[in-house]
């Protein structure tokens, strides 16, 4: 199981979903099988209705955290730094994501 970027994929995994419809989904990946990278598994919080990634359209969460941080401090935004910490630590445990 790999990520669009050819990351290996393991359950637990604190991802975001580019679908090709609608808003990006950031979640934990659970449930997922070896052997498949599309539609398998789910993104939490867990409820009827959870997202089914396509893993090639997702990326995990410190993979973007970390693009988006050495840009930040390229650009020397330390607002945007603070915020991107902030955002860090929100994700640091399974906490419900609303899409």
């Amino acid at each position: 199981m790999h990520y669009k970027n050819g990351r290996e994929a393991k359950n637990g995994d604190k991802v975001i979903l580019f679908p090709s419809y609608g808003l990006p989904v950031v979640g934990i990946l659970y449930d997922a099988t070896a052997g498949n990278d599309y539609c398998n598994g789910k993104l939490a919080p867990a409820s009827a209705n959870d997202p089914c990634p396509n893993l090639k359209e997702c990326l995990h969460l410190d993979d973007v955290l970390a693009v988006v941080n050495e840009a930040n401090v390229r650009a020397g935004m330390d607002e945007a730094q603070k915020a991107l910490a902030g955002c860090a630590a929100a994700f640091s445990g399974p906490a419900p994501v609303q899409q």
